[in-house]
């Protein structure tokens, strides 16, 4: 930190009976009110530099003894005004970052300008301000942060503004050229010598060393300088995006909805309290908003997250929470479950957190752009030809399409992922509605969930938590569950799992005999739960099944009902299974490992050419068991 001294004599001023005066020999004549404070000055000293103290002097009756003079809005107060007085009488002071804005404007309300005398303050004040802290790292942060105590007097003396532009050039500047703050200088010193000059021990120093300093700037300030660093267009867009992120987390609080909640119910002065604070906080997350990199991956989508719930908690602006969801959407799949779990704010909504503003963010992942095609179009091929391309070069192409597209593809996988576990979380909640549940559920494109474990457990969660739905709503739940995709463990605990429907439970049977015998294996005894259920509704699962109809329309309510077992003859072939949905094609099968033979292949034919399904299947059972 520089400095400059300024006088050479002593140090005389002294307090009595609450007045300020000056050790002279020469009885004092003059008497200065500064903000409540009284000083028992001499004119000859003052005036001789200071042209406002000449007019007001003038201005004013004198009196016997001493003349009274009121400077009542003095910027900078007593401490400045002592400042430009000792600096009038001769007396060494020092200025430096902390009090050179302060001083500044006192000199400048003073007038203590070159045309009163020559070498006045003001004239070394800005020499000082122009050579040396301009040119200082921290020099300049200070000086910049005390402009916050004087905005209009140092907008108008252009010292903000200064220092704004010198932050910003040494951002720009590399690193070894910078005089740098006093807090790197701890983390890298004798790396840098206090006047920049560089050492023989001179590290790297990292991209990112000045982020930490200008997080101690307000956020207007942080604002204009984050602006004109942005502006210079030589600063990558991640380090603006990890620069905000250390600015909010110095500056954001921990925020909880029970904390908000309960400021909110405390006394009026303390609600009051409350509104200003939530205000400026309020002020400050939509300035960081309006900060961020425009760039993709600039933040972490961890970050965007945990803004948006900041957001939701301090009200924000719905430009601001928008733009939020809308580029936590594009970075999605980069998320956690615990940066979804969003607590909801709404005293219209008891859920614990809120379910809507995921589905928003949700939504716009989906609404982003199809994935490229795999294959280059055949008019783009025509076209490379015509124009000599060579082969490697459209090869090249091609790969590079495929490769977004398994990238594009990839993102969704993880997403679904994200989903499943987000639902499994929010499933507990006893105030969810079962329609929301659905939206996130069905949200997710059928090609996305490689498996539905993750999905059955959230199901399960829900089904739990939620002890009275009634038949149709357990129906609409289980909707958008694929048992082929269920593993043997989860197929295991769903047949034995009484809260599903009756539906469910058949067809997890079904297509488990279907792995066992595409598999050669044997078929496990059925639980004793199941078969009293079976049971309840007349089904005999020794039995062989009649043949299941596969081009029977089925109405979207019965889709998941076993109204046939009402027939005497117990035909299940009044069953009314979806087949249409339930269909096993061969890539389905091939992907889950079930094997390729003809057998196979004839079950994979079933929807055009429907068998007498479970007959088949259990002979088949029954013949691999003899062999073996």
């Amino acid at each position: 930190m520089k400095f400059m001294k300024l006088g050479s004599r002593p140090d005389t001023f002294y307090t009595a009976e609450a007045v300020r005066s000056v050790s002279s020999e020469v009885s004092s004549d003059l008497i200065v009110q500064v903000t409540g404070s009284r000083y028992l000055l001499h004119k000859f000293p003052l005036l001789s530099k200071c042209l406002r103290l000449q007019r007001l002097c003038s201005e004013s009756p004198e009196s016997s003894q001493h003349q009274i003079v009121q400077l009542p809005d003095f910027p900078g107060g007593v401490e400045a005004f002592e400042l430009c007085a000792k600096f009038c009488y001769g007396i060494t002071i020092t200025i430096s970052a902390y009090n050179i804005v302060a001083v500044r404007c006192a000199a400048d309300y003073l007038q203590m300008t070159e045309d009163v005398e020559k070498g006045n303050l003001i004239y070394k004040l800005e020499v000082f301000f122009t050579s040396c802290l301009l040119h200082g790292w921290k020099d300049a942060i200070v000086t910049l942060q005390s402009t916050k105590a004087f905005p209009l007097w140092s907008e108008d003396l252009g010292i903000t503004s200064r220092c704004i532009e010198a932050i910003a050039s040494k951002v720009l500047t590399h690193p070894s050229k910078v005089n740098l703050s006093h807090s790197y200088s701890r983390r890298e010193r004798d790396d840098v010598s206090c006047n920049g000059a560089e050492s023989q021990r001179l590290k790297p120093a990292s991209k990112g060393w000045w982020a930490e300093d200008m997080a101690e700037l307000g956020i207007d300030l942080y604002w204009r300088t984050m602006m004109a660093v942005k502006s210079g267009g030589k600063i990558p867009s991640h380090l603006i995006g990890e620069a905000l992120k250390i600015y909010a987390a110095r500056w954001l609080p921990n925020i909880s909805r029970e904390r908000n909640f309960n400021k909110q119910v405390g006394s009026d002065s303390d609600s009051d309290s409350t509104n200003e604070t939530t205000s400026k906080h309020r002020l400050l997350l939509e300035t960081i908003v309006s900060l961020l990199p425009a760039e993709k991956g600039a933040v972490t989508c961890s970050f965007l997250l945990k803004l948006l719930k900041a957001a939701n908690i301090l009200n924000a602006s719905s430009s601001s929470k928008m733009e939020l969801t809308r580029r936590a959407a594009l970075q999605l799949e980069e998320a956690e479950v615990r940066d979804l779990l969003i607590p909801s704010i709404s005293l219209a909504n008891d859920t614990v957190y809120d379910v809507d503003l995921v589905i928003t963010i949700l939504e716009q992942f989906m609404l982003q752009g199809q994935s490229p095609p795999t294959s280059p179009p055949r008019s783009k091929l025509g076209f490379e030809r015509r124009r000599s391309r060579s082969a490697e070069n459209i090869d090249l192409e091609f790969q590079e399409s495929r490769r977004s597209s398994s990238a594009s593809h990839s993102s969704k996988l993880k997403v679904a992922k994200l989903v499943d576990g987000y639902l499994q979380e929010i499933a507990r909640d006893v105030n969810l509605p079962l329609s929301k549940f659905i939206t996130l559920a069905e949200a997710i494109p059928d090609f996305s969930r490689l498996d539905h474990d993750d999905l059955y457990r959230a199901i399960d969660i829900y089904l739990k938590a939620h002890p009275d739905l009634n038949k149709s709503e357990r129906k609409r739940l289980c909707r958008a569950l694929d048992c082929k995709k269920l593993s043997v463990e989860a197929c295991m605990h769903a047949a034995q799992n009484e809260l599903l429907p009756l539906r469910v439970v058949v067809q997890v049977l079904f297509f488990e005999q279907a792995r066992a015998t595409m598999g050669g294996g044997k078929v496990t005894e059925l639980p004793s739960n199941i078969k009293a259920l079976l049971a309840a509704h007349n089904i005999d699962p020794s039995r062989p099944t009649a043949a299941l109809s596969t081009t029977t329309s089925i109405q979207a309510e019965d889709q998941w009902s076993v109204s046939g077992f009402k027939s005497p003859k117990s035909k299940v072939s009044t069953l009314r299974m979806k087949m249409a949905e339930d269909e096993l094609n061969e890539s389905d099968l091939q992907s889950d490992g079930l094997g390729r033979s003809s057998k196979l292949k004839a079950f994979c034919a079933l929807p055009t050419r429907p068998k007498r399904m479970f007959s088949k299947l259990l002979s088949m059972n029954r013949n691999s068991s003899e062999k073996n």
